[in-house]
């Protein structure tokens, strides 16, 4: 009895260790395989999403703030050319006040002429003498509202906050004060715009309304609203918060913010200065990432075919690597064999068999990463001008230093670029620093590296070139783009600091320093020059 148990305990310890040994290195290696892999995906995919939302929230702050100044911009124009209007009508108008046929005929011209205006009246003395569309309860009469009261108080031209009209419309009234030939006050030529029926302002305004949850509003400085595309609202108060505090004190900007209703939105803000009105354009955050997801989505289901290649690839190596392995197991639980030392040194060459293993599975990973690279590489780039930026440009210079490579720093900064902005707009300034981009890559060879990295200032990095020939470059490109000829504004000058490593310095940052502050002197010089940075620096 004894024994039999010894047996089927024999027996059955040998069935469990061989049912484990099945369990060995085919499966193992498949198992790791994917795990690496799935954690590689996971990884790249997440860096991925990161770098694309926060460039994505970046450019639709951009893109919003451009759509609220181009929008300010053109309402402003508006309000300017109603101006005009009124302002030419009550120049018609003061030599010839008593003419009332002039008067009606003055008024029905400006209404009907264009959508300027959705009425006008001609008040003399305080009393409506001609209207269009005529109001017949009107004429004679003296209207009490706050409107008519201040514009006949101002004596001079004058654009309302809303109101509630004698017709019972909100309005925005514009007014022009009419004289005389003696510059005796007579009174005032005013147009009405009905904020929640059709004119040229509510068309300007619509045809900037896009979709996926994107809008523009208008609001006075009193933050009540002057349009927006749901117009129940229009009229209402918003409550205060820092954005429309800063667009109602004519600032400009973009910042996210989360609305009355609690959605995260990225809003950019301009004034409309000539009636202290503020323009927002606005795009929910969700609708913003929406793309990223999209892309992502997308990469992942051109990656699964390759992925999936690579595992079934994986699987068939895991099966011959493993059937080596299971011989040589075989041949040690034969030690009693003759020929087992003989099968063991064949079965030896499992080593080399490893290492390929490990080429395969680094191979494959490889794969994967070289994928991954090419969509960060989109992140490296400035998306205004096509250049790298700062993050590339660090990883080309410790590249550089890693391998031992001299290399000329230029710091290029673009004299006076805050006029251009001024004088000409932030869409000629941002072409100007597209084609300067482009002037600069022109000059340069195929290893140099030309990089935006901050929003005038342009790096030129130069591989294997000393000081000496990095100053003669550095005056070829400022000559070059002070010949050059603009888009719109014509030529512009640069500075240019110069600074080579090593000898500024065995650390990037020192090299740097170094370049800022040759382009600090050459500031100081008058700029349109180049300075080459001296061997010490005076901290």
């Amino acid at each position: 009895m004894y024994y039999c148990l010894q047996i089927e305990f024999e027996l059955g310890g040998h069935l469990l260790l061989k049912s484990i040994l099945k369990l060995n290195l085919k499966k193992l290696i498949v198992l790791l395989a994917l795990s690496a892999s799935l954690a590689l995906l996971t990884v790249s995919f997440y860096s991925t999403y990161k770098v694309q939302k926060e460039q994505l929230i970046n450019y639709t702050l951009k893109a919003n703030f451009a759509y609220a100044s181009k929008l300010a911009s053109a309402t402003d124009n508006f309000l300017y050319s109603a101006q005009q209007q009124l302002e030419y009508s009550a120049h018609t108008l003061e030599k010839n006040i008593n003419n009332k046929a002039l008067l009606k005929s003055e008024v029905e011209r400006l209404n009907l002429q264009t959508d300027s205006f959705n009425s006008v009246i001609i008040s003399i003395g305080g009393v409506v003498a001609a209207s269009s569309p005529v109001f017949a309860n009107m004429i004679g009469k003296k209207l009490e509202s706050a409107a008519s009261l201040a514009a006949y108080a101002a004596k001079k031209p004058l654009i309302s906050n809303p109101f509630v009209s004698f017709a019972n419309n909100l309005v925005i009234f514009i007014s022009q004060p009419i004289f005389d030939e003696k510059g005796v006050y007579l009174g005032y030529i005013g147009g009405t715009l009905y904020l929640k029926e059709t004119n040229i302002l509510s068309k300007l305004l619509k045809q900037h309304y896009y979709e996926g949850g994107s809008f523009i509003y208008v609001v006075d400085e009193g933050r009540r609203i002057l349009f927006h595309p749901d117009e129940s609202l229009i009229g209402t108060r918003l409550a205060r918060n820092p954005m429309l505090d800063a667009v109602t004190a004519g600032e400009t900007g973009a910042q996210p913010i989360t609305n009355n209703s609690n959605i995260e939105m990225l809003a950019g803000y301009a004034p409309i200065k000539r009636a202290n009105w503020g323009v927002i354009a606005q795009r929910p955050v969700s609708a913003t990432l929406s793309s990223v997801s999209d892309q992502v989505m997308a990469i992942i289901w051109h990656t699964l075919p390759s992925a999936l290649i690579i595992f079934i690839l994986v699987g068939i190596f895991a099966h011959y690597i493993s059937r080596p392995l299971k011989q040589l197991a075989d041949k040690v639980a034969l030690l009693n064999d003759v020929d087992t030392a003989e099968s063991v040194n064949k079965v030896s060459a499992w080593y080399f068999e490893s290492k390929r293993l490990k080429g395969a599975m680094l191979k494959g990973a490889n794969t994967v990463q070289l994928q991954m690279g090419q969509l960060r590489n989109e992140a490296l780039l400035d998306p205004l001008t096509g250049a790298q930026n700062r993050r590339s440009l660090n990883l080309a210079l410790e590249n550089l230093v890693l391998n031992t490579t001299e290399f000329t720093i230029l710091t290029i900064d673009i004299d006076h670029f805050k006029r251009i902005n001024d004088n000409f707009g932030h869409d000629i300034g941002d072409k100007t620093l597209y084609q300067a981009v482009k002037v600069i890559e022109g000059m340069s060879r195929k290893d140099d590296i030309v990089a935006r990295v901050g929003g005038e200032e342009f790096m030129l990095i130069l591989p294997n070139q000393n000081r000496d020939s990095a100053i003669v470059i550095a005056e070829r490109l400022r000559i070059r783009i002070a010949n050059t000829s603009f888009e719109t504004i014509g030529n512009i000058t640069v500075s240019i600091g110069i600074a080579h490593w090593p000898f500024h310095g065995d650390d990037i940052n020192s090299v740097f320093k170094c370049a800022d502050k040759a382009l600090y002197q050459a500031k100081s010089n008058g700029r349109n020059c180049c300075v080459l940075s001296p061997a010490v620096l005076n901290e």
